[in-house]
């Protein structure tokens, strides 16, 4: 656990640690926008040259090229405060408004939707308009938009992000490796290998009476499921023995249950408990495609070390380049 102490009190920001991590995994996303507007404006400048030098035309015509690209898959993705991630359209409403706006979604919208309604125009028209208005108007004062930058902002809108959505810590924590993973691999192949895209649904999904707190939809080309990445999150003030052997048969049983019901889908654990027995442990890591245990209490459990997150990264690259398929219900 990250302690800063000073006498004897611990001024530690843990939380700083997985925002920073968080807001990170963003910088695919700005890249991408920044390619978008150099191919749609034809210029090899930087995304902080082109919006403090570009005609208000030239940054409608750059954000229209983000809202309606010409290909749907392979797009990097941005998200909330706990890693839950946005739908295109609103994820380009959201950087944007980022960059040159405070409080898109409780100042910003109602504003966009009374000119919607008195000009009877489309929402996302109106949002590109609003958007390229405010940053030809307000650049002189704002001055910077490089990743850096950014990056800070990003941020802070992340943190108020995550104070509203309390509840969702350790989904936070393990959103955010699993989003790190996803964006190493995106970063150097700028795909999701063998899937055309990706979806993170924004909350838990059922299967066989079982939740999983976060999922991963794998896509086709025409957007379909191809199949899903099922991570369940497990934590226990244990010490061992019996209640790890207890936990462990509850964790099988639902295994077993979606196994057999034919799910070719990857089943990932997170564990977070105490002197967790290294048998126990074995026994999961047969059964699971992929299994994180951290010698913590649920409260230590706030980020993946480099260790943890190198592993995962490895799997999610595998998984992404077809080197494996999901164990079968008889292994």
């Amino acid at each position: 656990m990250d302690l800063l102490i000073i006498a004897g009190v611990d001024i530690a920001h843990v939380r700083l640690v997985d925002l920073t991590l968080l807001a990170d995994q963003a910088k695919p996303f700005y890249e991408w926008v920044e390619t978008r507007f150099q191919s749609t404006l034809t210029s090899p400048e930087t995304l902080n040259v082109i919006l403090n030098t570009a005609s208000l035309q030239d940054i409608r015509n750059g954000i229209v090229s983000c809202y309606q690209p010409h290909e749907r898959s392979d797009l990097p993705f941005l998200f909330d405060g706990i890693g839950r991630t946005y739908p295109h359209t609103k994820a380009c409403y959201y950087f944007f408004s980022w960059i040159i706006r405070d409080a898109p979604q409780q100042r910003l919208a109602p504003l966009i939707q009374k000119v919607v309604k008195r000009t009877q125009t489309s929402r996302i028209d109106v949002e590109i308009d609003v958007l390229s208005r405010l940053i030809a108007h307000y650049r002189v004062h704002v001055r910077n938009f490089t990743w850096e930058v950014v990056r800070e902002v990003i941020i802070d809108r992340l943190e108020g992000s995550r104070r509203s959505l309390k509840g969702h810590e350790k989904e936070a924590v393990v959103r955010t490796a699993l989003l790190a993973a996803i964006q190493a691999y995106y970063d150097r192949h700028k795909t999701y290998g063998i899937y055309a895209g990706i979806e993170i649904p924004d909350a838990q999904i059922m299967l066989e009476n079982e939740s999983y707190d976060v999922s991963v939809n794998l896509l086709s080309p025409n957007g379909d499921i191809l199949r899903r990445m099922l991570v369940s999150i497990k934590t226990r003030e244990t010490e061992g023995g019996g209640h790890s052997h207890l936990f462990t048969r509850d964790i099988l049983s639902a295994i077993r249950a979606v196994r057999q019901n034919g799910s070719d889908n990857f089943l990932v654990t997170v564990i977070a408990a105490k002197n967790w027995s290294e048998r126990e442990a074995e026994t999961l890591k047969k059964s699971v495609d992929h299994l994180v245990l951290f010698d913590l209490a649920p409260g230590e459990f706030t980020h993946f070390d480099t260790s943890a997150q190198i592993e995962l990264n490895t799997f999610m690259a595998n998984v992404f380049d077809g080197l494996v398929v999901p164990v079968s219900a008889n292994e």
